[in-house]
């Protein structure tokens, strides 16, 4: 595992059928009236993933793969500044729930780690001007130190466009067994439901493809 890259197929491969932290906050979102669409399309992910055996495709637009192309700048930005050496991961199971895991974007030292945006220009100046971490990534933080067993992770925003003072802003997010706590409880639910409904679609594909082959010895 040590030796494959994010992104791969191996990676994907590794990653199948799972619940990992860029996505918890799907799992976890809500309306007024219960839990959002973007949870029950993420089950609908899932539940295809294990039925067919294959990932499934995964939209990118230019912003992604600015951010994909750049990370490697990113990350070498922030070992510079921070005065660290990034070691690379490419995916790390949760310790006691299984089909859930995480892939930070490296381990930071005996502690911490580092998770790096490289975003659009509006996006990273929001970041410097508010200074703070947008809440849907302390959950992808957080259930990353959940799997890692991790004390802080850093937040990266990297922007090459922006003149060289305001490119790198690095704010730090320190472990909150309380929030991991509860999103352990919910993912545990969200996998339940994700497992029950293949169990439902087997059985009832299994049952009618049996009545159907009984049906062609009878006509036979």
């Amino acid at each position: 595992m040590d030796n494959i890259v994010q992104g791969t197929a191996e990676w994907h491969s590794l990653r199948l059928g799972k619940v990992t932290a860029s996505r918890v906050a799907d799992v976890i979102a809500k309306t007024k009236t219960g839990y959002s669409a973007s949870r029950a399309n993420y089950a609908a992910q899932l539940v295809t993933e294990r039925l067919t055996g294959l990932p499934t495709e995964g939209f990118t637009n230019a912003a992604m793969q600015w951010g994909t192309d750049m990370e490697p700048e990113a990350r070498a930005a922030y070992e510079f500044y921070r005065a660290e050496e990034v070691e690379q991961v490419a995916f790390v199971p949760h310790p006691t729930i299984g089909d859930a895991g995480a892939s930070p974007d490296g381990q930071v030292g005996p502690e911490g780690l580092v998770e790096i945006k490289c975003p659009n220009t509006a996006t990273h100046i929001e970041t410097l001007i508010g200074r703070a971490v947008p809440a849907k990534y302390v959950t992808q933080m957080q259930w990353q130190m959940a799997c890692t067993g991790r004390k802080w992770c850093d937040f990266v925003s990297f922007d090459p466009r922006m003149p060289e003072s305001m490119r790198f802003f690095c704010q730090r997010v320190h472990r909150d067994d309380a929030m991991i706590a509860e999103l352990e409880r919910e993912v545990v639910a969200f996998l339940n439901e994700v497992r029950a409904k293949v169990a439902e679609l087997r059985r009832l594909y299994e049952q009618a493809d049996a009545d159907a082959a009984a049906e062609l010895l009878m006509a036979g």
